[in-house]
């Protein structure tokens, strides 16, 4: 089935801005999220499509890569590529676009299966990838949490030689233990002399005659190696955290590569929640809002009083400095924005009739309540018997 176009799952214009990319985002990811559509086989492959798009439109290098190539930037160098956001259980989810763990075992070791040598001289090892769902109360207080990251490192049985125990690898009499062959070629304009990888021994300068059992001759195995994440105060959905030096072990001597901890943070069911700034909707009385009041709202710290001013309209939205959530990686927080809605009441008492009348007389303000029952307010409001 061929990808939809990342702007058509966004639902964004192609000149859409960033703050517009990201605001459908969010929007979209709640509605999307497989804990919001419980028994909807399909939500956690649209919640997919939907990360992998975002993750392509939000970078400005690999949104123009995409614009100008489509889909098939992928396949470019600075292009987008690797696995969506949302597959959480994609550790083996290599940035270069390794999906999975005989991907990797590939591309440690397909020469000594049969392939050619990649690389003869010291390679970094891969970046990997990491999906960590977290809750808001989570990104607002920061955590640490221990992890088992699987990785590919030296065999423990042959300590990575690759040869059975007891025994060593032997020095490759193809290209004598140099890993590079020499080839001379005649030309009409001389002799061409030409340097390459062993294709022997893949340019290690050593083969193995007698493998080891435990890994088969390739030297690697596949371990856990914990480590501790440590997600600072204030993260966001799309917050890339790396973590140096946890990624794959290098080849032949080179560094180990990076891993890089994606964060996505679960949709709350009271605030709703914009960079540094939390919203929340209060329903409050007419006459709260008429005459003003003191109400007590949850902040994710607690509760906390907020005061509504006299004259507060339908849809006014009143902020508590400091109430939101913490700035990433800076002193301070956001704010808390309370959306006030006025409530307007379906049923009243007679008494509660009676008051409303005479606060409609008093203003002027024509109300259907039986000219019988307005007779006797404005009678009262007179002094009338």
């Amino acid at each position: 089935m061929a990808k939809r176009d990342y702007y058509e799952v966004l639902g964004v214009r192609r000149s859409a801005t960033e703050d517009e990319i990201k605001k459908a985002y969010r929007s979209l990811a709640r509605k999307c999220h497989p804990d919001q559509n419980p028994g909807d086989a399909g939500a956690e492959e649209r919640f997919k499509e939907l990360n992998e798009a975002y993750e392509v439109l939000r970078d400005p290098q690999k949104r123009a890569m995409y614009d100008r190539f489509g889909h098939g930037a992928a396949g470019r160098p600075g292009g987008p590529g690797g696995p969506g956001a949302g597959d959480f259980a994609s550790w083996f989810g290599d940035l270069g676009g390794f999906s999975g763990f005989d991907d990797i075992f590939s591309m440690f070791f397909e020469g000594m299966r049969g392939g050619r040598a990649r690389r003869a001289g010291p390679t970094r090892g891969g970046d990997l990838r990491y999906d960590l769902e977290i809750t808001l109360e989570e990104a607002a207080a920061g955590l640490e949490r221990e992890m088992d990251v699987p990785r590919i490192v030296d065999c423990p049985i042959c300590d990575g030689t690759g040869a059975r125990p007891g025994t060593r690898p032997e020095r490759c009499p193809e290209c004598r233990g140099t890993g590079q062959t020499r080839r001379v070629q005649r030309t009409p304009l001389g002799q061409m002399v030409t340097m390459g990888p062993c294709a022997r021994c893949e340019g290690r300068g050593e083969i193995i005659t007698d493998p080891c059992p435990d890994c088969n001759g390739v030297g690697k195995v596949r371990r856990n190696h914990r480590i501790v994440l440590e997600v600072p105060p204030g993260v966001d959905t799309g917050t890339r955290l790396r973590i140096a030096g946890a990624g794959q072990p290098g080849l032949m001597g080179g560094p180990p590569g990076d891993l890089f901890v994606y964060i996505y943070v679960k949709p709350h069911r009271v605030f709703q929640r914009e960079g540094s700034d939390l919203h929340l909707d209060r329903r409050i009385g007419i006459a709260q809002a008429a005459l003003g009041a003191e109400l007590t709202v949850p902040t994710l710290g607690g509760e906390a009083i907020l005061k509504v001013p006299p004259g507060t309209q339908p849809g006014q939205r009143l902020r508590l400095k400091g109430k939101g959530m913490p700035h990433l990686r800076r002193s301070g927080s956001g704010d808390l924005i309370v959306r006030v809605t006025v409530e307007v009441p379906s049923r009243l008492s007679a008494r509660e009739k009676e008051l409303l009348a005479a606060f409609a007389a008093e203003r002027g303000e024509s109300v259907s309540l039986g000219e019988g029952f307005l007779k006797k307010v404005r009678d009262a409001l007179s002094g009338g018997g």
